[in-house]
């Protein structure tokens, strides 16, 4: 099923981001979170690729299991990244192989240790260019990332804007944003998006913070902002991990189902492999 069918149902779409783990210990408990999430029927789940495409074996091979075996609709991230056109393409063919139809074509981070992206020899230098390419070749549902508080490295709101539009007249089917905690940021976004042109549907992603000092480290490396009084209230019970994670849920909760109100097409949730925030928040919302 490619995931561009899905919309227009009568129903959102509920789908979860796992990372492939580095060690067997990561992998089994990546197992367990599958399991207690699978029985909630995402519509898809995808799976990241690391900085560099470090974990790029794993993603496939992860992937392929998602739909093959646990028979849940998967979609792999593919990254320009630390690769070239014709290695990126050695990938998409094993995951069409694998009965895989949907992709996440992004730039990516750079390798670890680097502190900017470089163009890989042979490779590209935006996601745009990865989309045309998928396009050019294989018949993937595509989607696209975006930044309703702009791309890190384009703080520039319009120029970003203008960035996504290249990827979306280069072919992608959908957009997943990137995390935000405030919705009016991501309604500014949408507005903006449709009156430039761009009309597939934006997923919103949402991310339950469940600690403190690991939401401040996300946030400063994606560009994402927290509401102060959000922050206040996380500040202040810091140390007591069962209170931070309560308000997290809680504030989650309600950014989604004022989302869904206003007819976002569905929630994208960064489950940073773990279920517990992710199964509470979406029982709050079904129940």
């Amino acid at each position: 099923m490619r995931i561009k069918d899905l919309f227009g149902r009568g129903r959102p779409l509920f789908s979860f981001e796992f990372f492939p783990p580095k060690t067997d210990k990561g992998m089994e408990a990546l197992r367990r979170t599958l399991a207690e999430l699978s029985v909630l029927e995402p519509s898809f789940v995808s799976v990241t690729y690391g900085a560099g495409g470090s974990t790029r074996e794993r993603t496939v091979e992860l992937v392929a299991n998602i739909k093959n075996v646990a028979r849940v609709e998967a979609m792999a991230h593919v990254t320009c990244a630390a690769a070239s056109a014709h290695e990126i393409g050695l990938v998409l063919d094993r995951l069409a192989a694998a009965n895989v139809r949907n992709v996440l074509a992004l730039r990516g981070d750079p390798p670890e240790g680097e502190s900017c992206f470089r163009q890989p020899e042979g490779g590209f230098a935006h996601a745009n260019e990865l989309v045309t390419f998928i396009r050019s070749r294989w018949s993937f549902c595509v989607g696209g990332a975006c930044y309703p508080e702009g791309h890190v490295e384009c703080r520039d709101l319009a120029q970003d804007l203008h960035n996504l539009k290249k990827k979306v007249d280069a072919g992608a089917d959908f957009l997943i944003t990137q995390l935000f905690f405030e919705n009016e940021v991501y309604f500014a976004f949408a507005a903006r998006a449709r009156a430039l042109g761009i009309s597939v549907p934006l997923i919103p992603g949402i991310m339950p913070i469940t600690n403190v000092g690991q939401v401040k480290r996300f946030t400063s490396l994606c560009g994402a902002s927290i509401p102060a009084p959000l922050m206040a209230r996380l500040e202040a019970v810091a140390e007591d991990g069962e209170e931070v994670e309560r308000i997290g849920i809680e504030h989650a909760t309600q950014q989604c189902r004022a989302l869904l109100a206003a007819g976002a097409p569905g929630i994208h949730f960064y489950t940073l492999n773990k279920s517990p925030a992710t199964r509470r928040i979406l029982a709050n919302l079904l129940g």
